[in-house]
């Protein structure tokens, strides 16, 4: 049990971390950067996030390609609409707040990106990826809404439904592991949300806790698309390597073309981390937990249902051919005994109660959000235009990058 306690904190804190600061540990190893597979990682890792605030960074590249989805939506949003009070997320190229609307007083999440850092990183197509799921997205009951989008000369703007029911890898950090009925919910659902995707010929690529929330009843949102590949087929394949560590799939590992099935094979780790508080191949060594996806059996602990087993066994099957899924996609998935007490359309319709409630008492309520984010004064510069002195030839270049970025829906979205 102590050996798992410390796995379990070495595990989080690792997480916390992040695969930046194993890249950047990584590169101190001369020998190991010249290795090509070690090089295209490499060349994957997100900047840091202090940079991206930074009030002096670097000037960005010339975009290497323009992409232009048309004329902007919503051309008369602007971050001065918002009251922005609290950080209550990062990644690789910005930051979560939470923001107040000031005319109409209603709460959302704000997703605030710098394009320097994004076009430094060549991540135009993946920012854009982004926007064009979530426009897909606004109908499903598991997936972030996105309200409108718009953009300043140095920054991208989402306005997304606020969730704050926590994610789920925070209730995992705090529970260890869940019970077998809450665990089979929460996987329900989010097989729900990678179907819908998948009927939109869209592979999400990047499940993982952390992507994972909580709404104020307890229901699971997806969010966080910007690893999503839009335009896959039933038996279409692709072969970008990319993703979470803990949770890459064997075919993504071995730069092999892969398809949807990546994303049962993600179902199945994140069912696992539920059942039994890590992922399935977890080692405090990346090089050592690549191995063990590739190559180390699946072991399941007796602890666990027949039909949980099973499940896990079918979803982590290592040759993605014989991977459950992998014919008739999310009917193999639904219809598998691990979710015979399941009806599916009550599922839909959120007419089931979820087996954890988190109490929230309104938006003000951050309790589930990690006071790493929530304890970060809120940057002056997120809600105000840039200097109009700031404006040089640079940003303009990085503005045309996002051409057709903003956004803003028709009415009958929300009829």
């Amino acid at each position: 049990m102590k050996d798992k306690t410390t796995a379990l904190t070495s595990f989080m804190k690792q997480r916390r971390m992040g695969l930046n600061d194993f890249i950047q540990r990584l590169a101190t190893n001369s020998y190991a950067c010249k290795h090509p597979e070690v090089q295209s990682i490499l060349n994957l890792s997100p900047p840091q996030d202090a940079e991206l605030m930074n009030a002096n960074p670097s000037p960005p590249p010339s975009p290497s390609q323009q992409i232009n989805l048309g004329p902007s939506s919503n051309p008369s949003a602007k971050p001065s609409d918002f009251h922005f009070l609290k950080v209550i997320g990062k990644g690789s190229f910005g930051k979560v707040l939470l923001a107040r609307h000031r005319t109409d007083d209603q709460f959302y999440a704000v997703k605030v990106l710098q394009k320097k850092a994004i076009l430094k990183k060549k991540e135009e197509k993946h920012i854009m990826s982004e926007r064009n799921v979530l426009l897909k997205n606004v109908k499903h009951p598991f997936l972030v809404g996105l309200h409108y989008s718009f953009q300043t000369a140095d920054k991208l703007y989402f306005i997304l439904d606020y969730i704050n029911g926590g994610e789920l890898f925070y209730h995992l950090q705090r529970e260890r592991c869940f019970l077998e009925p809450r665990a089979r919910f929460y996987s329900a659902e989010i097989a729900s949300a990678l179907g819908y995707l998948h009927s939109l010929n869209i592979v999400y690529r990047d499940l993982k806790p952390e992507n994972i929330l909580l709404d104020s009843q307890g229901h699971i949102i997806l969010t966080d698309f910007g690893l999503c590949k839009e335009n896959i087929e039933p038996n279409g394949t692709t072969s970008t390597f990319c993703g979470t560590p803990e949770y890459l799939a064997p075919e993504v590992l071995h730069k092999q073309p892969y398809d949807r099935t990546v994303d049962w094979w993600c179902l199945g780790a994140v069912l696992y981390e539920m059942l039994y508080g890590l992922p399935p191949f977890y080692s405090r060594n990346t090089a050592e937990m690549y191995d063990n996806i590739l190559n180390k059996p699946l072991q399941l602990k007796p602890n666990i249902s027949n039909a949980a087993r099973h499940l896990l066994e079918g979803l982590l099957q290592k040759d993605r051919t014989k991977r459950l899924g992998c014919t008739e996609d999310f009917i193999e998935i639904k219809n598998h005994i691990f979710f015979s007490p399941i009806n599916w359309d009550d599922l839909n319709a959120k007419k089931i109660t979820p087996p954890f409630n988190p109490n929230v008492t309104g938006p003000n309520d951050l309790r589930h959000f990690d006071p790493e984010f929530t304890d970060e004064p809120v940057p002056s510069s997120i809600g105000c235009s840039p200097d109009s002195a700031l404006v040089t030839a640079s940003i303009k270049e990085a503005a045309e990058a996002f051409v057709g970025f903003s956004y803003a829906p028709s009415m009958d979205s929300y009829l």
